[in-house]
Order: structure tokens, then C-alpha cells, then sequence
């Protein structure tokens, strides 16, 4: 038996995919650091993927709008990973800068 399968299957918003292409965009030409954004990036791929083998043992984020679904949050260098779990599927929505009033965004 394989017990490192994952249960979960990954799915990203486009939200997300236009959030963190902001992010690295700003790195990379703005702070003319192309290894930072790559090693920014390579960093929040492990984290999702570690975080993929079991999304709904971590703290359930605390919003102000009542959800259907528990907003969970992944802690990467200056930024925070939101996302969901909707059955088998682990659903990343937003990367914002952990010091924005995110609150605002979700």
C-alpha cells in the first residue's frame, strides 16, 4: 500500500494564477531580482504541495463573510496562501502580501 498518495486533488483559481503572476512580475522586473522570484516561487509550489496531503488539519481562517467553505491560509516569507477544500479538491484562491488588509480581499 502507498500511504504518500494524496487524497486531494490540486486546483488553482484564476485569481490566484493572476495574483502571484503580479507578484513575480513585480520581483523580477520592478526589483530587477529574477533568482529571488524564481526561488519565491519554487518556495510557495513546495509549500502548496506539502500542505496537499492533509489541507484541513491546519487553523481555519477567520472571516468576516460567512462561507460555505473554511478558508485555510499557508504562511510563505511575506505573503499568505488562502485556500479551500470542497470535497477531494484543495482549491488555492488567493496570494496576497501578508500586510494588505487582506480581510478586505476575501
Amino acid at each position: 500500500m502507498n500511504t504518500n498518495q494524496n487524497k486531494y486533488t490540486l486546483k488553482f483559481s484564476e485569481t490566484f494564477r493572476s495574483d502571484l503572476k503580479h507578484i513575480l512580475n513585480y520581483i523580477l522586473y520592478n526589483l530587477e531580482n529574477p533568482i529571488a522570484a524564481h526561488n519565491l516561487n519554487k518556495l510557495i509550489e513546495r509549500k502548496i504541495n506539502d500542505r496537499l496531503i492533509n489541507p484541513t488539519a491546519y487553523e481555519v481562517f477567520n472571516s468576516n463573510r460567512k462561507r460555505k467553505h473554511n478558508y485555510y491560509r499557508i504562511y510563505v516569507k511575506n505573503y499568505i496562501i488562502f485556500y479551500i477544500v470542497k470535497d477531494n479538491t484543495m482549491e488555492v484562491r488567493r496570494i496576497l502580501y501578508s500586510r494588505r488588509n487582506f480581510k478586505h480581499f476575501l
